[in-house]
């Protein structure tokens, strides 16, 4: 009997160390988790705002083009065009002179309300007045610790 005792000495410290790690991994399983969940929801808040800067300047195209003749129609959306050059969220050419446009790309750059990593060459609007007046609004932005840009994309015939 008192061999049985002696050969399982130490039996419960292990069967603790083992508990203890079996813990400790689950602990660190759920730290995981937890981080990419934060991960995700910034990256969704993020989406969420481009595609509310990209509606509200489509909104305000809309709302504010000259419908009275085609050919003012055609006039008061080219002027809407902005950085219609460049590619892959490194646009260029002229930035539009329309205020709307110019306090849309400023609300989308603008330091702690914008988004992150935007600047005014990530911006654009693509007005193609051949293809059934379509508008095209690419905001691009860049989350920090990211190493590829996000790009969101709207698309809107204004007739």
């Amino acid at each position: 009997m008192t061999s049985l005792r002696h050969d399982q000495q130490g039996v419960t410290l292990i069967e603790s160390l083992i508990a203890i790690l079996i813990f400790s991994m689950g602990i660190l399983a759920l730290v995981g988790m937890y981080s990419s969940a934060v991960s995700r929801t910034t990256d969704s808040q993020y989406r969420i705002e481009a595609a509310n800067h990209a509606n509200r300047i489509v909104g305000q195209i809309w709302a504010n083009v000259d419908r009275s003749t085609a050919a003012s129609l055609t006039a008061s959306l080219n002027a809407f065009q902005h950085n219609p050059g460049g590619a892959n969220c490194a646009y260029n050419g002229a930035a539009s002179a329309v205020p709307e446009v110019t306090a849309w790309s400023n609300a989308i750059t603008a330091a702690g309300t914008g988004l992150p990593g935007a600047s005014a060459a990530t911006n654009q609007i693509i007005v193609d007045t051949a293809n059934f007046n379509r508008v095209t609004v690419t905001i691009c932005w860049r989350a920090p610790g990211d190493t590829y840009a996000h790009r969101h994309v709207v698309v809107a015939n204004i007739n």
